[in-house]
């Protein structure tokens, strides 16, 4: 899991707790559930039977007498909670992974669509399977029509870097383009090598 996945989804899990704790708060005041049923809230619980209001008369009174500075930080908190939820939302609807990718040119041969994932773990698989690799791993972003592959290989200790990437431009990366028919599939290759002990000598 990337982190932006992984705080994508831990937004969503708090955004759900909270929302699904107010509703269940309003519901039980609504259908005067406390009552019909015998249960005692705790001590200061908000909306206890239908007539509760979220602010009474005393609240209303006491945080108006805070001073002129108070409803002006509350509206201005709100509207920076608002515009971080707006910059969430476009974060999420500018994609920076094509999603879909058209098998045999653009537009697609009869609707065919490979996903961007699958394209890169087919590249990954056979990337891996190289001589002088221990592993690889391939992400895809950019355009539908102009995608490109950003490939992390990790080299043997024996492995050559010049040979490894040239096995990869003939290898993976050229099956990668007749398989989809991009000809513009470019790829970004970072390599490594991996760790390995030291041989002792005795």
């Amino acid at each position: 899991m990337t982190s932006r996945s992984a705080l994508n989804r831990t937004l969503l899990v708090l955004a759900g707790l909270v929302l699904l704790g107010g509703g269940l708060l309003v519901l039980f005041a609504g259908l005067d559930l406390y009552r019909r049923h015998d249960l005692t809230p705790p001590a200061g619980w908000p909306l206890i039977t239908p007539d509760d209001v979220l602010l009474g008369s005393a609240d209303r009174a006491r945080w108006s007498g805070q001073g002129w500075w108070w409803w002006p930080a509350v509206i201005a908190a709100l509207a920076l909670a608002a515009l971080l939820a707006l910059w969430w939302l476009l974060a999420q609807l500018s994609r920076r992974r094509p999603g879909g990718l058209p098998v045999g040119g653009t537009p697609p041969q009869e609707g065919v669509e490979l996903r961007d994932r699958a394209l890169g773990d087919a590249i990954a698989a056979e990337a891996g399977a190289l001589p002088g690799i221990e592993r690889a791993a391939v992400r895809i972003t950019g355009r539908p029509a102009h995608p490109r592959a950003h490939v992390t290989l990790t080299l043997t200790p024996e492995g050559a870097p010049g040979a490894a990437l040239c096995a990869l431009c003939e290898g993976p990366i050229s099956t990668a383009r007749r398989s989809t028919g991009l000809p513009d599939l470019y790829a970004d290759v970072r390599l490594q090598v991996a760790r390995h002990t030291p041989h002792r000598v005795e």
